[in-house]
């Protein structure tokens, strides 16, 4: 069932990677590494340039620990996010696409944007599953890190379909015990774009103000940036014309409509009422 989702991050790669060099970007923090698929096409960036990458993961595949070792130009911290930010420094943007949901993602932003202004650099972040079904509801890999007045009411079992009224369903996109999903979407502190919104809201000054593109594809990518860096304007012509854009919108609920089905006709031939 995984072969048919197209899910990693490693399919912007031709948009981030002009992205980060437009801005003049060398070294590179990337949250989430798990196989390491986009990791490598950040580290050849990184070693075209004389950068460097740090992959932050606390638990990532095995695959991706023996090829990380063997690269002098890549660091791997295996701590949570939220512990290994306060570490960094030299950073020049941001990979995001760890734990999905409001209080960790809001943190990321916070703890880079605090890091970037500390040494004078405009914050360029990109971020992984801005759209459906992290968007606007938390999904936790690992909800004992989350303080318990930051944690929605989750489930390990129960999955997640296009259109639901928000609570979840037996059936549909799930974990697998792996990951849990927030028993209800919407709300306050819920979700990775609510966690981008806020953290925009929150950051933008009269004199600094904080630009967003978002991308409706591939669960969705969000870039937040300095609107006032010297990049801006380059980071803008690349990007700004995939914002919102409604026929990648589209693709992707026909996409997930499609997994969705087979997900369903799966489920049915397990339990014997597939016709």
């Amino acid at each position: 069932m995984s072969d048919l989702l197209i899910h990693s991050m490693s399919e912007f790669a031709h948009l981030i990677l002009p992205a980060f060099a437009a801005a003049g970007a060398t070294n590179i923090a990337e949250i989430g590494a798990e196989f390491g698929g986009m990791s490598q096409h950040l580290a050849d960036y990184c070693a075209q340039r004389g950068g460097h990458l740090t992959s932050i993961d606390p638990a990532p595949q095995d695959a991706f620990l023996n090829w990380a070792a063997a690269c002098s130009h890549v660091t791997h911290i295996a701590e949570p996010s939220l512990d290994a930010l306060p570490q960094l420094s030299g950073i020049d943007a941001w990979v995001i696409d760890g734990d999905h949901n409001y209080y960790t993602v809001s943190h990321e932003l916070a703890l880079a944007d605090g890091l970037c202004r500390r040494e004078g650099k405009p914050l360029l972040a990109f971020l992984h599953d801005v759209g459906w079904p992290s968007g606007r509801r938390d999904m936790y890999y690992a909800p004992e890190r989350i303080p318990r007045e930051h944690r929605h009411t989750h489930s390990y079992e129960a999955g997640v379909t296009l259109g639901d009224a928000g609570f979840l369903v037996q059936r549909g996109f799930r974990g697998g015990g792996h990951s849990a999903w927030a028993l209800q979407s919407g709300g306050p502190r819920n979700g990775v774009l609510t966690a981008v919104e806020d953290f925009i809201a929150a950051a933008s000054t009269p004199e600094r103000s904080l630009a967003y593109i978002h991308i409706p594809a591939v669960f969705g990518l969000g870039v937040v940036f300095d609107g006032s860096a010297p990049w801006a304007d380059a980071v803008r012509a690349l990007l700004g014309h995939w914002h919102d854009d409604p026929l990648l919108a589209a693709l992707e609920v026909n996409r997930l409509r499609n997994y969705l089905a087979v997900i369903e006709w799966q489920d049915r031939q397990a339990d014997g009422t597939a016709k």
